[in-house]
Order: structure tokens, then C-alpha cells, then sequence
């Protein structure tokens, strides 16, 4: 659902003054100026005020907003679960109570000027196809418009997006690009990433492996969650230290890991589907597992940052769990490395990228 002209329905809990408009000065009153009673497009508290404004509309309907993410509501009744969830002026939403979806969006329209789209096809330039095989999501329309963009639509294609072996410097002696382009380039690609994962450590022009970046040294942090038959969350991000070992690395990586944990199980706890289990964690590292069950220091971990060693709290608490798997097993080496095409192709099939056509497209 789209609310229309959002931004015109917060209300202004201070006094706001603007000039009369050009064209509409009242006569004899034309060094006076006007009061605000609403926001307007433009006012640095618009986006606050509306949020304010649909967040009160929502708990005084009986919805509770998650602690974790605040743009996200849900109403109980019973066994009954209606889900919002808002970004900016459009509104998704899920349940498992026909009449209850619908009492909602009635009253919503009633409240507000709302356009009802329907079942979700389009958000945010993705695109979504909901079939009886399951739900896909894709960015092809996006895909075309980038290909354009930087005059690509030609381009041959290859196998895999990184060479194996390849290090990359901020320094080679190469020629020098636009750097607007460059980053409007990388831009673009990083919000690509939404629906392909397969191509976040391309993007992201991290290292390697631990040690593999050659103006720094610093490894690579790289994890995904899985649910049914994808992921649905997923990371690949340089780490803030360099560290001395590759069971440091995985140390630390665990623990990047282990706060989206966290945060994904608080959610949800939120929508009532509370995790009872630990979260497994696979490590392809058995001495980084080691370390979250020793507590003594000693020479090899001493230096640490204590703030890494939260994972030994959530460990404890039961709340995660870190289990060893073979790096030939392990999914997250497509966000942390460049792989040879057997085996990119086999991770990226795992993930659960594939090709599928859309209908009424092909």
C-alpha cells in the first residue's frame, strides 16, 4: 500500500513561519507571514512528523512495534498475526487472517489517502514473482537500465566476476577513471546486491583471504543465514583490524556474526516466532571455535578486542551455536573470496540464486 503525499500528514508540535507565497499575497497584509499547522515537502521535520504521526496510528490500533527494528509492527489476536512493515510512505504487509489484512487496510484508507496496490510485484526496484514453487525475487528491469547507463548492453560475458589469484592495490599504475562514474558505478552495484549475492565480494573489492589485501593486510568477514531454501541475510565486510593468525580472523568473523544473530532472533521473538534452540554458526576453523570455549588468555589471544569476546557471552547463554565444517562445505567463501567457476557455481546454486523466468516478461 502507498500513502499519497505523506509527508503532508505529520502534524508540527512547534511554531514553524513561512513566507506567503508568490502569487497568493493577501492584499493589506503583505508583511505578515503564515503559521504552519501541518508539515510540508521541503521541512527538515517532515519525515520525523510522519513517522511519529503513522507510528501513534498503529499502537493505538493495538499494534506492538518491534524494539529491534522500529519500522516494523505487528498485531496478535489469538493465534492470529498481522505484520506491517513501513519505509517511508509504502507499507508491506503479511498475516495469516484474511478478514484481519482486510479490516486493516479499510481502516488505513479511512485514516489516510492510500492507493491499495495489491499483491506485491514491485518494491523498491525489485521485483517480486509469487508462484506456487515459492517466492523470487529479481533486479532484471535494474539490471538493463545499469547495462545502459555505462554503455554495457554489449558487453560479453564471463563465468565468474573475480580472477582467482588476482590482488587488487589502490595503487597499480593503471589509468586513471572518473571517479564520479567509478562511484556511481559501484553505487549501483552494491544496491544489486539485494538480489544477488553472488556478486557482493565483486562489488565490494575486498580481500581475498586472511592477508590478502595488499595495501592493508586485513581480512575479510563474510556470513549468510539461511531459512527453508535460501538465505535471506547475508554480509561481506573488510574487518577493522589486521590480525596475526587466520583463527583470529575466523574469531572475529564469528562475532560479526554472532550480533546479526542476535538481532535476527529478537525479531523473531518480536513477530512470535521465538527460537527456542541455539543458532548454529559453521566455522571452518577449529581454533577459532576453541577460543570461544576457553576462556583463559594467553599469548596467542591476549590482544583481541575485548569487544570480540561477546561471542563467548552468547555462546554461554545459549543463544548461539558454533559448529565445525570443512571449507569445502562452507558457504560463506562466495563473500569473502574469488572462486573458480566449479566451485562459484556450486556455492551460488546453494545460496539459492538460479535463473528463472518471469511470466509475461519472456
Amino acid at each position: 500500500m502507498d500513502v499519497k503525499s505523506a509527508f503532508l500528514n505529520g502534524y508540527i508540535d512547534e511554531e514553524i513561519y513561512v513566507e506567503q507565497l508568490q502569487g497568493f499575497i493577501a492584499k493589506g497584509s503583505e508583511e505578515k507571514v503564515l503559521r504552519l499547522k501541518k508539515t510540508l515537502y521541503g521541512l527538515k521535520q517532515a519525515p520525523r512528523a510522519w513517522y511519529s504521526r503513522i507510528d501513534k496510528y498503529f499502537m493505538d490500533r493495538g499494534f506492538r512495534r518491534s524494539l529491534s527494528e522500529p519500522t516494523l509492527y505487528i498485531k496478535s489476536q489469538g493465534n492470529d498475526t498481522l505484520i506491517v512493515s513501513l519505509y517511508v510512505d509504502d507499507l508491506i504487509y503479511t498475516g495469516n487472517n484474511e478478514k484481519m489484512i482486510q479490516d486493516c487496510k479499510e481502516d488505513m484508507m479511512k485514516t489516510f489517502e492510500m492507493s491499495d496496490l495489491g499483491l506485491m510485484h514491485f518494491f523498491l526496484g525489485i521485483e517480486i514473482n509469487q508462484e506456487k514453487e515459492g517466492i523470487f525475487i529479481c533486479q532484471r528491469k535494474y539490471t538493463e537500465t545499469l547495462l545502459k547507463k555505462f554503455k554495457m548492453e554489449s558487453c560479453k560475458t564471463v563465468t565468474t566476476p573475480l580472477v582467482t589469484g588476482e590482488k587488487y592495490q589502490k595503487e597499480d599504475e593503471s589509468q586513471k577513471v572518473d571517479g564520479s562514474m567509478y562511484k556511481s558505478l559501484i553505487g549501483s552495484l552494491l544496491y544489486l546486491t539485494a538480489t544477488r549475492p553472488d556478486i557482493m565480494f565483486a562489488t565490494c573489492l575486498l580481500s581475498s583471504d586472511w592477508a590478502g589485501s595488499v595495501d592493508n593486510m586485513k581480512s575479510t568477514s563474510g556470513y549468510t543465514f539461511s531459512l527453508g531454501s535460501g538465505i535471506f541475510s547475508w554480509a561481506s565486510k573488510k574487518q577493522a583490524t589486521v590480525v596475526q593468525s587466520s583463527a583470529e580472523a575466523e574469531y572475529i568473523a564469528a562475532a560479526a556474526t554472532s550480533n546479526q544473530v542476535i538481532w535476527l532472533r529478537r525479531i523473531s521473538e518480536d513477530i512470535g516466532e521465538k527460537q527456542e534452540e541455539p543458532t548454529t554458526i559453521y566455522c571452518d576453523n577449529k581454533s577459532a571455535i576453541a577460543i570461544t570455549k576457553n576462556p583463559v588468555q594467553h599469548s596467542r589471544t591476549k590482544h583481541i578486542d575485548i569487544k570480540y569476546h561477546s561471542l563467548r557471552e552468547t555462546t554461554t547463554r545459549g543463544e548461539i551455536e558454533l559448529k565445525y565444517c570443512s571449507t569445502e562445505e562452507q558457504l560463506a567463501d562466495i563473500f569473502t573470496k574469488a572462486l573458480p567457476r566449479n566451485k562459484f557455481e556450486e556455492l551460488r546454486m546453494k545460496i539459492g540464486v538460479c535463473h528463472k523466468h518471469i511470466k509475461g516478461e519472456y
